[in-house]
């Protein structure tokens, strides 16, 4: 949808829900409700309702499973938007559409949680596949623990701005959600550790990786950088075949928000196995094995630890 139809689309909706609020609002102003926040995508929207606890109702604007590099922005979420008080987004480039649809926002407060974050650099490590994104930052930066205790310090300080009176409260879940991070950060050094360090080696799809193998020892290779670029083309699949064959690296995998059908051409023709399932941008479904920013982690080295370790 062009900028000019977005923007006449967006007045509309915008108008209705005002119309419709003005309608409908409720003739007792005592009664009170937690605060909306509403947040870009689900990992993120994980870490600010664990900070605003029982305070605020922190919605996620993208479902678990959806791709957030190259999302476009419904009419349903532009109500979402206005309804809000304050809107957490992640930058370093990650929300390319972002802009637009704050642009039909102007009254609704935005953060943006890496700020304060200095950002990795794609292609940093010398991966050959960046191609144009070499020296743009990596958004992924939620990948590292510690970078997380920063997004959980700047969800605490706009949540205690917007809601002063909770101030004691936001200031207590944040402590708590920052320790338990901490906690479980040492816990997955420790297990990364087990893996000879010639070894680690994290082949992926997408090169969502970076801060995790800089935190946790490990190199990375993938097929493409960013997932709004063309994903598994037969120049990228080479590459990395080489770099498997040439590492004797023993086992790929790909994130849950793309095809994983590249990469499981690469484990047959190099010889490696294909060896599960990731997730960086969004967290899986409740049922599923990374319901939150925790358990992704968790799930996410164990993965990678059972496809590297070596066979007995």
């Amino acid at each position: 949808m062009n900028d000019k139809r977005w923007n006449t689309l967006a007045t509309i909706i915008i108008g209705l829900v005002l119309g419709s609020c003005r309608q409908t609002a409720p003739s007792n102003t005592n009664q009170s409700s937690p605060t909306t926040v509403l947040t870009t995508f689900s990992i993120i929207a994980d870490m600010a309702q664990n900070v605003a606890g029982d305070k605020a109702a922190v919605q996620s604007l993208l479902k678990p499973g959806a791709e957030i590099h190259s999302y476009e922005p419904t009419p349903s979420d532009l109500v979402r938007g206005q309804k809000a008080k304050l809107i957490f987004d992640n930058g370093l480039n990650l929300e390319l559409w972002a802009d637009r649809f704050y642009s039909s926002l102007p009254k609704v407060k935005r953060v943006t949680l890496s700020e304060g974050i200095k950002p990795v650099a794609i292609g940093a490590d010398g991966n050959d596949g960046a191609g144009a994104y070499t020296g743009k930052p990596n958004p992924h930066a939620w990948m590292s623990p510690k970078n997380a205790q920063r997004y959980v310090a700047n969800i605490q300080q706009a949540l205690s701005d917007l809601d002063p009176a909770n101030t004691a409260t936001y200031k207590a879940n944040a402590e708590s959600y920052n320790r338990q991070i901490a906690a479980l950060d040492q816990r997955l050094k420790q297990t990364i550790a087990k893996i000879p360090v010639n070894k680690r080696y994290l082949v992926t799809c997408e090169g969502a990786f970076s801060y995790l193998a800089r935190d946790y020892g490990l190199k990375e290779a993938y097929l493409w950088p960013v997932n709004a670029e063309q994903q598994g083309t037969p120049q990228q699949v080479k590459r990395v075949i080489r770099t498997i064959q040439r590492q004797n690296i023993p086992a790929v995998f790909c994130e849950s928000t793309v095809s994983d059908k590249p990469q499981r051409q690469v484990a047959k023709e190099s010889g490696a196995r294909f060896a599960g399932t990731l997730y960086v941008d969004s967290l899986s479904t409740v049922d599923g094995p990374a319901s939150t920013y925790l358990k992704l982690l968790e799930h996410n080295v164990n993965t990678i630890i059972a496809g590297l370790a070596p066979k007995s």
